[in-house]
């Protein structure tokens, strides 16, 4: 008796070790199944990638929570392990600012775009050719180019080195509000043939859905073209190594991004996931190239 009940009682112990176990190891599972994505509102290039990839980790078995917060936020959410991807930093110049202050906290997964130009963008029918033709001419526009976010680098580059090298600081300033509010305001200028002059970057569908087109930089003052990284929290690619190998073979041309954009701001506008659903479906070899 006494030897079936030591035997009982160490079965009895064994069997809750492993279930501790096993809720331990199923637990550490689901973590590893669950990522945390970033992205700025109105950055249409952004919002097509984390969309599209929402869709491929999810038809992996990942559960994928996406954040929507302004550029600031981001940063500081990844480098405090809050956010664990952002699909859309544009490096080395634009948020040249927040990888300084953060990107000792952060790892670069690789770049999905390798050309991507912040811009300085006028309609058509506009008599402007070169960023120097704004000079003695800021009564004709409100002494205003219609900017985005101030916290977004294109504020920045646009504000602070643009205008000075090209003697606009008294005479004209970026003002800021959102992309959403910016384009607004280009769309109804343009219908109405209204002179107006907007920050801009491409790849971007406004390019294709507005007439519009850039003004020259002689002067370089907006920067030379950034690549559109994916980067992460501190430790993403050891902690999730089969994401992190995934997202370092993403890459789009103009015409998959293009294609894309449009589908998300104009087709399907507030419903994402039909847009890569239709998407896909235009382009089957993408999602097995990437993931497999």
């Amino acid at each position: 008796m006494r030897f079936t009940f030591k035997g009982s009682a160490i079965a009895a112990v064994a069997l809750a070790m492993g279930i501790g176990a096993a809720a331990c190891d199923s637990g550490d599972k689901k973590d590893d199944k669950e990522v945390t994505i970033g992205v700025v509102s109105g950055w249409a290039e952004g919002e097509a990638a984390t969309a599209l990839w929402k869709r491929l980790l999810t038809d992996k078995g990942y559960k994928v929570d996406v954040k929507t917060l302004d550029t600031g936020p981001l940063y500081t959410g990844m480098a405090k392990g809050d956010v664990d991807l952002f699909i859309d930093s544009w490096l080395p110049g634009t948020h040249e600012d927040y990888w300084k202050q953060y990107g000792k906290k952060l790892e670069k997964i690789g770049v999905w775009y390798d050309k991507a130009p912040l811009t300085i963008a006028v309609p058509d029918y506009s008599p402007l050719r070169s960023l120097d033709d704004l000079k003695g001419k800021g009564g004709r526009y409100g002494g205003k180019i219609v900017g985005i976010e101030k916290s977004s680098g294109l504020y920045r580059v646009s504000q602070e080195k643009m205008l000075p090298a090209y003697g606009l600081k008294d005479e004209y300033e970026v003002t800021t509000s959102s992309t959403a509010a910016m384009l607004t305001e280009l769309k109804k200028a343009t219908d109405a043939k209204k002179d107006i002059v907007v920050t801009l970057w491409r790849p971007h569908w406004a390019y294709s859905k507005f007439p519009v087109r850039d003004l020259a930089d002689p002067k370089g003052a907006m920067g030379r073209p950034d690549g559109i990284n994916t980067v992460a929290r501190k430790d993403f690619g050891d902690d999730k190594p089969e994401v992190a190998g995934w997202l370092k073979k993403f890459r789009m041309d103009d015409k998959q991004l293009g294609s894309l954009e449009d589908l998300i701001e104009n087709k399907y506008k507030g419903q994402p996931d039909q847009a890569v659903t239709e998407w896909l479906k235009a382009n089957p070899g993408f999602a097995r190239s990437m993931t497999g």
